[in-house]
């Protein structure tokens, strides 16, 4: 028995090989195996179909209106026809409270922090923002938790596609106001202090802090669609997907648990590699960025990016100083609906993984999931995933380490890739909501600017819908929800016994977001466990 399921691993081993495409990044599938391969329904009716739909509507869209720059805000709702749909976000235009939603409540929202003290390369001054602390000082309002940040500095120095195009590194901090909003308060575009990187404020010309959002925004965009989407989810989960395929042979309970999660994950990022993130790709035509700024801002994210902390989403809270449900309360929907799928998720992997391994040397005799957590945190540069930060450093000694683990890896694949994922096309789809390209410069000071100003740097049409189409395509979901398998791997009774009790938790979890949405001002829909696939299949 021992020696026929050696001989499977290694027939395994040789199917699965780690390889890094891209020097720097991820490791992914060598070769993708035929076994990961989308079935001919998901290919012909969901990718295919669906992307013929988009482009033939967006050529055609194009050629009605080429050469024509946008007349007026108005003319840029033009491009949304039956077959596109209305993006969410249109509705909204320089509105200070849909901005301040977007750090909370939206694709990217696990970088907003409790200000504890504003940065040294943070040129702000208690005057500038003291009309909008409702008679608090800074001092206060750091006190009182109200004061929060974000600092995309990791995007300092990134290249562009082209000379004339630019990218901003910027900070930001924002006020949780009585009403219970958080609102912008102060934007400085660039990280180093300077007379030409002024402090953009809510009082200054309409149009001038309009376009400070906007390139906040594309710096916000593009860490998003190269972090917290594709490195953070896609890659970094393929590689450890290859790997369990790698070490873990198919009947090992581990594998029976993760493998629903790992769907059509090679094949998606095997279909980018040659669509998306590619030089002269789709990200190459329709950012600032394009592909070098992509790659390097996500080769730079590498040295940091950790499974127990990023990956985790109780410390990632932690870390941040967002974790109470005291602060920011009844605002921060990604928190709050996050905490309970990761909850659920937790507790099915702990009994799980109890029914299984009953003492600390059952997990230590465990040569298979041994070699997975080595390989696991094996660098890069030696043939393995290299991941940071996994519990135990891959020598999972004690369940608490397994589990944490494991429930990392689910949630990333489910629940974090739907946040960062189906509301792509609501927020990519209106250029004056979440620009992914800006053309121009940004503004070095505060004089006034004509709304001519913004509708010239915003996506022309082709380049816009363009955009459309591909974010139009990743929102669809296509595959069963969390917790419905598209095949039966476990088949264990008391395991399938421990899967149906996930189910009927998952059930309460979408009972009480439900009930919260019906409260809310603005509901979230994106972590209900009926919107979240199990796996990264898009």
């Amino acid at each position: 028995m021992k020696v026929s399921r050696k001989r499977e691993m290694q027939v395994l081993q040789k199917e699965y090989q780690l390889d890094v495409k891209i020097p720097g990044l991820p490791a992914q599938v060598k070769v993708l195996p035929e076994d990961e391969t989308f079935s001919w329904h998901y290919f012909l009716d969901v990718l295919l179909s669906k992307l013929a739909e988009y482009g033939i509507e967006s050529h055609k869209l194009t050629k009605k209106g080429k050469g024509k720059e946008w007349k007026n805000v108005d003319d840029v709702k033009t491009v949304y026809t039956k077959a596109f749909g209305v993006p969410q976000s249109s509705k909204y235009f320089n509105d200070d409270m849909k901005f301040g939603r977007q750090r909370i409540s939206c694709l990217n929202s696990l970088l907003i922090e409790m200000c504890t003290a504003i940065p040294e390369n943070f040129a702000v001054t208690e005057n500038m923002i003291k009309p909008f602390l409702e008679g608090k000082t800074i001092k206060q309002a750091i006190k009182d938790k109200r004061l929060f940040m974000t600092n995309l500095a990791i995007l300092e120095d990134c290249p562009t596609r082209t000379e004339n195009l630019m990218m901003t590194c910027p900070l930001a901090l924002f006020y949780f106001n009585d009403a219970k909003r958080l609102m912008p308060i102060a934007i400085q575009l660039f990280q180093t202090k300077g007379l030409s990187n002024p402090v953009f404020l809510p009082s200054d010309p309409e149009y001038t802090w309009m376009l400070a959002k906007l390139w906040y925004n594309l710096a916000d965009s593009t860490y998003h669609q190269a972090l917290t989407h594709l490195n953070f989810t896609h890659l970094m989960m393929e590689g450890i997907s290859v790997s369990t395929k790698r070490q873990l042979a198919l009947q090992h309970p581990i594998m029976k648990l993760l493998n629903p999660h790992f769907l059509y994950l090679m094949a998606i990022d095997s279909l980018a590699l040659v669509s998306l993130i590619k030089p002269g790709g789709i990200i190459d035509k329709i950012s600032n960025a394009g592909i070098e700024g992509v790659f390097h801002i996500m080769g730079k994210s590498m040295e940091c990016w950790r499974l127990d902390l990023h990956g985790t989403l109780p410390d990632n809270l932690k870390s941040r100083g967002v974790f109470d449900q005291s602060v920011l309360t009844g605002a921060y929907h990604v928190r709050d609906d996050g905490l309970l799928l990761y909850d659920a998720i937790k507790s099915y992997v702990e009994k799980y993984v109890l029914l299984y391994y009953s003492s600390e040397s059952s997990l230590a005799a465990d040569y298979e999931l041994q070699n997975w957590g080595a390989e696991l945190v094996k660098s890069r540069d030696d043939g393995g995933v290299g991941i940071l930060g996994v519990p135990g450093n891959g020598n999972f000694k004690t369940t608490e380490q397994l589990v944490i683990t494991l429930t990392a890896i689910i949630y990333t694949c489910s629940a974090g890739h739907a946040t960062a994922n189906f509301e792509q096309y609501d927020e990519y789809g209106a250029p004056f909501n979440y620009p992914f390209h800006l053309s121009g410069n940004p503004p070095t000071d505060k004089s006034p600017v004509a709304i001519e100003r913004i509708l010239n740097a915003i996506a022309k049409r082709e380049m816009l819908l363009e955009t459309m189409s591909i974010t139009k395509v990743l929102s669809d979901k296509a595959t069963d929800s969390l917790g419905h398998f598209e095949k039966q791997f476990i088949v264990d009774p008391h395991a399938v016994q421990i899967v149906e009790e996930f189910r009927q938790k998952l059930q309460e979890v979408g009972k009480t977001i439900d009930e919260r949405n019906q409260k809310r001002e603005y509901p979230y829909e994106w972590l209900r466990p009926q919107a979240v696939p199990n796996a990264i299949s898009i």
